[in-house]
């Protein structure tokens, strides 16, 4: 397979997340870092960190609102819920925090 080939495969895929996380707001980001080790607020963060290297203009806010498909902020006001003592555990299990 062809760089210019994978490199369509791997945005494709990366979309296809994105949409998935939108739509999944029932998820939260506490559980998504226990289970998974990274969390919306990671893929803002990884994607930020790709503009940077490539000397793309991008700040933290505009990386989130690619990430959640809304303002950051608006998210959190939406689909956030306060973690459980259960779930606070669970994270501190998994990550020693």
């Amino acid at each position: 397979m062809d760089d210019t080939t994978r490199i369509a495969l791997e945005a494709g895929v990366l979309r296809r997340l994105l949409d998935h996380l939108r739509e999944r707001t029932d998820v939260q980001n506490i559980d998504l870092m226990t289970l998974a080790g990274f969390c919306r607020n990671c893929l803002s963060k990884w994607y930020l960190a790709e503009a940077e290297a490539r000397g793309v203009p991008l700040s933290d806010a505009e990386a989130r609102k690619i990430v959640y498909g809304m303002p950051y902020e608006e998210w959190k006001r939406r689909y956030q819920k306060e973690a459980s003592p259960a779930q606070k555990a669970a994270l501190a299990e998994t990550h020693g925090h």
